[in-house]
């Protein structure tokens, strides 16, 4: 047996304000960064698990501080116990009855524990020589099963309801898997329609875009109606009829404004939009979706937990489920999510605007294809093409498609010498 001898956190920065990169109607000046935690164990492999929590800036000084508290529930415990069964793991850091009533089961603490969780999938998956896709997708149905915590969601969907799931999704494994690593999975391009680019400058990344081979583009709006009809008419010149332009409004609008707004870019056919009110708001979601169809709704990356993704699918609010590997409690509440979005037969497009995000989710959405939903139809994963730099194994995006990772872990390593530069000192008191 081996023991876990330190979880430590670090406060990682990037300043993407400078350049506007991720810039959009509610969030104008964005500093990507990671509230970043690296767990290790007394081990002779010298494995170490590594994730983060994304935010965009001074969150991470309150974001650190929550992953810092839950050092004690697992500094001198053995690894293995928690590494063979991570339902226990979650049960562990989720129960904890005084952290929880922060949330409960949502907000800053609950994103804290999903990056130690995932810092343990990374441990497990590394350990076991596997990308973490590949990790997940080998496991036997009712393992996947019992990493979801079932509470709650059981007039949704059944533990023997994701189990059929599961099982019907069994048969297809191996091949999927060998088509993934053959021929990728399907990506689309945001860095082209950050809202404070140039139109020149929009006009060039579309095109670049198109050159790539990505099969959808996104636009943000939200912030002015003419700007918005004006950029949506140059990308829409330059795609051409027909080439899916989504657009994200980033929780702007109220649910009348959502609809006048939608229906005012109709003419330029949007092939979703994109958190149109405020993410927590199931039946205005519900209202928009019904008086804009066609035109389907996405979220998902600010929905905080498996009850609210529940809901979503409940009222019809969603079309389009956009998952966050950092934004709910880790891969097994994200795993919930996926048997949620089969269940009620709704896409996945996982969100990953942000630092690391590419590298995280990834895993997700091909766990998704080759053992639960078996399709990439209408379905993509988020690209951004900036700060991949910075980890270990980076995500790899050719001719429009993500490249199926082959590296042990879960791809959430940054590098030795971007943490040293990118990092920010610790609080006076605080623990290094």
């Amino acid at each position: 047996m081996t023991t876990i001898t330190s979880v430590s956190t670090a406060d990682v920065r990037f300043p993407t304000s400078a350049s506007l990169d991720g810039s959009d109607a509610m969030n104008p000046d964005p500093d990507y960064s990671a509230a970043y935690v690296v767990l290790r164990t007394d081990a002779p492999d010298g494995h170490e698990g590594h994730a983060f929590a994304f935010t965009i800036g001074r969150g991470n000084d309150v974001q650190t501080a929550a992953i810092r508290m839950l050092e004690d529930h697992l500094v001198g415990r053995e690894a293995e116990p928690l590494l063979d069964d991570m339902g226990e793991a979650w049960r562990l850091l989720v129960h904890d009855s005084q952290l929880r009533w922060l949330g409960p089961e949502k907000g800053i603490m609950h994103m804290a524990i999903g990056a130690v969780l995932n810092a343990l999938w990374d441990l497990k998956a590394k350990r076991a020589g596997l990308p973490l896709w590949q990790l997940l997708s080998r496991m036997h149905p009712e393992r996947i099963a019992d990493l979801v915590d079932h509470r709650y969601l059981t007039d949704a969907l059944t533990r023997e309801e994701a189990l059929d799931i599961l099982r019907r999704a069994e048969p297809g494994r191996a091949a999927r898997e060998q088509a993934l690593l053959a021929d990728g999975y399907p990506a689309y391009a945001t860095s082209p329609g950050w809202l404070g680019y140039s139109d020149a400058t929009l006009a060039r990344l579309c095109r670049e875009a198109l050159d790539a081979g990505f099969p959808q583009i996104k636009l943000k709006v939200g912030a002015d109606l003419e700007d918005d009809i004006r950029r949506l008419r140059i990308a829409r010149e330059i795609c051409g009829e027909g080439f899916p332009l989504a657009i994200d409004a980033n929780q702007r609008w109220d649910v009348a404004t959502a609809v006048e707004w939608v229906r005012a870019l109709a003419p330029y056919d949007p092939a979703w939009v994109e958190e149109p009110t405020s993410p927590d708001d199931v039946l205005g979601h519900a209202a928009i979706a019904r008086a804009i169809a066609p035109v389907p709704v996405a979220t998902g990356e600010h929905l905080h937990n498996r009850v609210m993704v529940k809901q979503f699918l409940q009222a019809g609010a969603v079309q389009v489920l956009q998952i966050d590997a950092t934004r709910v409690g880790g891969v097994n509440e994200n795993i919930a999510h996926l048997l949620l979005a089969a269940k009620f037969g709704v896409p996945v497009c996982p969100h990953a605007g942000g630092v690391g995000l590419c590298e995280a989710v990834q895993h997700l959405a091909m766990f998704d294809y080759v053992a639960v939903s078996g399709t990439t139809e209408g379905r993509m994963i988020e690209y951004v093409d900036h700060l991949h730099e910075h980890f270990v194994t980076p995500a790899v995006v050719r001719e429009g498609r993500y490249l199926a990772p082959t590296a042990p872990g879960a791809g959430t390593e940054m590098r030795a010498a971007s943490l040293a530069a990118h990092r920010r000192p610790a609080p006076t008191g605080a623990p290094a």
